[in-house]
């Protein structure tokens, strides 16, 4: 349980300091911590779903800054945009798109994918082998670009 321990030593840290933005996004992700051990698996979380977790907090606070975005609602944009930096904080590195171009191509030999038509059976091995590590738009968007290309 690493992140859970980073996370509360973390915490004490922004409380001292008095870093709201760190204070806000920390205990995001101590809450998703917590609900997830509490809705089963015996309260544990593989590494895994913990990235999972993760990625799937920045995604909905990307999503949000969208929305105040196009409401005119900066003040609550910034602040969504603070906790996305708390958060990715905590998250693996991704991998660069040309190391992502490279594992397709592997991919794409691998499961012998020769056109557009063979997208889906390309995209269930990706998603398999580069989850957590690329973002999935970008993974998506290069079997396209590769596999017309072909």
């Amino acid at each position: 349980m690493a992140l859970e321990e980073r996370i509360t030593a973390d915490l004490k840290t922004a409380m001292l300091a008095k870093d709201d933005a760190a204070l806000r996004g920390l205990r995001a992700i101590k809450q998703a911590i917590l609900l997830a051990k509490t809705s089963g698996g015996g309260g544990t979380i593989a590494e895994a779903d913990e990235v999972r977790m993760l990625q799937k907090l920045v995604k909905q606070r990307k999503e949000s800054v969208e929305i105040y975005v196009q409401q005119g609602r900066e003040d609550l944009a910034v602040a969504e945009r603070e906790e996305i930096a708390v958060i990715e904080g905590y998250l693996p590195a991704l991998m660069s798109e040309a190391e992502v171009r490279s594992a397709l191509q592997a991919i794409i030999a691998q499961v012998g994918a020769t056109g557009p038509g063979e997208l889906g059976k390309v995209m269930g091995v990706a998603t398999k082998q580069l989850a957590g590590k690329a973002d999935n738009k970008l993974v998506s968007q290069l079997v396209k670009e590769l596999l017309s290309g072909n």
